[in-house]
Formats: C-alpha cells, sequence, structure tokens
C-alpha cells in the first residue's frame, strides 16, 4: 500500500490508503449504530428530553477516549487485540475472544432480526423474508472477488444514507434545537444521567463494536508507528460519525415529543418519524432501520470472525469463516422468529464485561509492554486519558455482573 513520506519522516495516505481508513471508520460506526442503538436514543430521549444532549456530549468524550487508546495501541502493536492480550497474559486473549464471539453471536441474532422489521417497514416484505435476503446480501459482499473493498463501501454508502435521511427528519421535525444545546452544557438533573451514559457507552464502545475499525484498519494494511496520525483521526472520526447520527436522531425524536406527540408504545420510533414527515415516515424508518442492521451484521459477522484468526490467515479463509458465522446467526432468527429478551439482555450484560477486559489488556501493553508496540514510546497524557475510561468501564461491568445475577 503506498504512502507519500513528507520531509520530517510522517505519512500522507495514498487515495487507497484513505479509502481504508474511511472503511475502518464507517465499519466501527455503522456497527454501533444498530437496531439497538435507535431503540436507546429513542426511549431516553422520551424519557429526559432536551436533558439527553447532556449524556450524548459526556458519552461522545469517554468514547473518544476509549477508541484513541484501542486504535492506537492495535494499529501501533500491528497486531489484534486477542494477540495483545494473550502476550499480556497467556490465555486471556482466548478469554476475550470466547466474550466477542458470544456476544457477536447473539447480538446478530437481533441485528438479522432488525433487517427483516426494516424490510417490512420499508418495501412490506415479511420479517423473515426480508431477514433471510438481507443475510443473503451479507453473505454475497464476503464472496465477491474484491471482498474488502466491497465491504468499506457499503458501510460508507449506507452509513451516509442513514445521516442524511435522520437529518432530512430532524430538520422536517423542528426540534427545540437552542434548549438542547443549554441542557448540553448545564443539564437538568434528571436524576440517573449517569445510568443511561454508561448505558449508551456501553452500547457505543461495548463488545466487539470496540474492535471494529482497529482490526479492520490492520486488515487494510494501515499499521506501525509511521501511522499513527492517520490511526489517531481515524479513531476520533469513528466516534464523532456515530455522534452525529445520535445527534440527528435525538433532535428528530425531540422535535415531536417537543410538539405533544405521545408516541407508539409498540414502535416509537417509526411513530415519530410518521408524525414528522406523513405517511412517507414509515418508509424512512424502514430505510434507516434496514442500513443501521445490516451493517450492524456486516460490523459483528467480520469483527467477530477477526477473533477467530490471526495476521497470517488468508483473507480467503477469514471471509468463508465470516460468511458461515452469517450463516448461522440467520438460520437461527429464522428458526425462533426473533432473539429472545432475555438472550438478548444477557448478551448485553456480556458486552459490559467485554470492555474493561480488552481494553484493560491494552493499556497494560502502552504501559508496560513496549517491546509489543515495536519500541514506541506511548503518551502519558493519552494513557491517563485511558485510565480514567477504563475505569468507566469497570463500572459498566460490574452493573453487568448485577443484570446476569437477575437474569
Amino acid at each position: 500500500m503506498s504512502t507519500n513520506e513528507k520531509q520530517d519522516g510522517s505519512v500522507v495516505a495514498s487515495a487507497t490508503t484513505r479509502s481504508a481508513i474511511l472503511g475502518a471508520v464507517f465499519l466501527m460506526a455503522t456497527s454501533a449504530i444498530g437496531p439497538g442503538f435507535i431503540t436507546q436514543t429513542t426511549e431516553f430521549t422520551v424519557r429526559l428530553g432536551a436533558a439527553f444532549a447532556f449524556a450524548i456530549v459526556v458519552s461522545i468524550v469517554i468514547d473518544i477516549a476509549v477508541q484513541l487508546n484501542v486504535w492506537r495501541v492495535i494499529g501501533v502493536a500491528g497486531k489484534r487485540a486477542h494477540e495483545i492480550a494473550n502476550e499480556v497474559l497467556p490465555g486471556l486473549g482466548y478469554l476475550l475472544t470466547a466474550l466477542i464471539v458470544l456476544g457477536g453471536l447473539v447480538f446478530n441474532i437481533g441485528n438479522t432480526a432488525g433487517t427483516g422489521l426494516g424490510a417490512d417497514a420499508m418495501l412490506g416484505l415479511e420479517p423473515k423474508v426480508g431477514g433471510a435476503i438481507s443475510a443473503a446480501i451479507a453473505i454475497a459482499i464476503f464472496l465477491s472477488k474484491r471482498a474488502g473493498v466491497a465491504l468499506d463501501r457499503i458501510v460508507v454508502v449506507l452509513g451516509v444514507l442513514m445521516i442524511a435521511l435522520t437529518a432530512y427528519v430532524a430538520l422536517t421535525s423542528s426540534p427545540p434545537v437552542g434548549e438542547a444545546i443549554r441542557e448540553s452544557v448545564v443539564p437538568y438533573d434528571s436524576g440517573d444521567d449517569f445510568l443511561v451514559i454508561t448505558t449508551i457507552i456501553g452500547g457505543t464502545v461495548g463488545g466487539y463494536i470496540t474492535y471494529a475499525g482497529a482490526h479492520r484498519l490492520l486488515d487494510s494494511g494501515v499499521s506501525g508507528v509511521e501511522n499513527v496520525r492517520n490511526i489517531t483521526r481515524s479513531s476520533v472520526t469513528s466516534i464523532l460519525v456515530t455522534g452525529v447520527m445520535r445527534i440527528l436522531l435525538f433532535l428528530a425524536i425531540l422535535g415531536v415529543v417537543a410538539g405533544g406527540v405521545d408516541l407508539a408504545a409498540g414502535n416509537p420510533t417509526a411513530s415519530a418519524f410518521e408524525s414528522a414527515t406523513g405517511e412517507a415516515g414509515m418508509r424512512l424508518f424502514g430505510i434507516i432501520l434496514w442500513a443501521a442492521s445490516i451493517t450492524s451484521v456486516i460490523g459483528a459477522s467480520y469483527t467477530s470472525v477477526s477473533f477467530l484468526t490471526v495476521g497470517r490467515t488468508s483473507p480467503r479463509l477469514r471471509n468463508l469463516l465470516t460468511v458461515a458465522f452469517i450463516l448461522v446467526t440467520c438460520v437461527i432468527y429464522l428458526l425462533i422468529g426473533t432473539a429472545p429478551v432475555k438472550l438478548l439482555l444477557f448478551a448485553g450484560a456480556f458486552n459490559g464485561l467485554i470492555l474493561p477486559v480488552g481494553f484493560g489488556a491494552l493499556l497494560w501493553a502502552a504501559w508496560r509492554r513496549r517491546d509489543l508496540l515495536r519500541g514506541y514510546t506511548y503518551p502519558i497524557w493519552l494513557l491517563v486519558v485511558g485510565l480514567l475510561a477504563w475505569l468507566v468501564s469497570a463500572y459498566l461491568a460490574y452493573e453487568a455482573m448485577k443484570e446476569l445475577q437477575n437474569l
């Protein structure tokens, strides 16, 4: 992969590298923007109103702290997260892999169900038919001769489409933007802001999502100390893309709620879109839900399989394993119709356990294992920021353990 070197030794990305970086950014972002993301954002907007803006801003800051460290350690080391974890503590990488794959498998059932519901709202297809067709589309991407290029392009196109359509609905719903901005700085104390913040952090950088973009960069050949600048920028950009989508969806729902509309309990997001844009709202919701779901199917499958392989695994074998992963989750969905609520809660709690395990191993490598980072001197300020974010992830794990006990 060609790059241009400046006189100061830094690397300027070539067109091919820029395309790979953009694909990694949107793979991470669209992996986060799934059916659960849409449901959470709607629920918290209805519950908190404009005060939800504060939780969004705080979560974005913490998410950036996590991704800055995760992408940099993986990118500089040139190894996947589970490989680094095994170097830090033998066997830890296998534990991390088990957690990632189990959580990814269960959530992918929910993602596949989301594609079915999206296809139903968009085209009137029976959900199982829509889910099967969507799975076939995802499989076709990984079976194509240029699977990597196809993956990068489709997540970028669908990511931009989701953002554009949600922006349209947000403008149409006429949200109280001034109030939202004020609440993001000086929030009204809702009493459960911290719980909301930790919930949406877990949904944005929990589980497999944490590693989706960084692993995609490795597979694209973007790694090493010489690419630190590209890695840093892409890690921040991925969270900003996710944040933009969350803010736009929040504003779209807020405009409807602030207007006094009571949303349908069964499908509040679709109800809000219909109230804002009329009969076309249901179709718009279907397109957004389908795009969010199929990109999450792609992201969950790709990232889960990346934990079952190593750097020397051939792309063809990796793609075939990803196809098998999609097939398994699709068959389970077709057999049971959707992921049982308790199973999804279990997977969500499991995701809360994953973040401090993998993130902690990467921070330890940054602090004590300079040999894994090819002699790179890790910035102290970034390590401190990472430690603070890890403390938040530890709290998430504590809450996840309580949730597991209640299931």
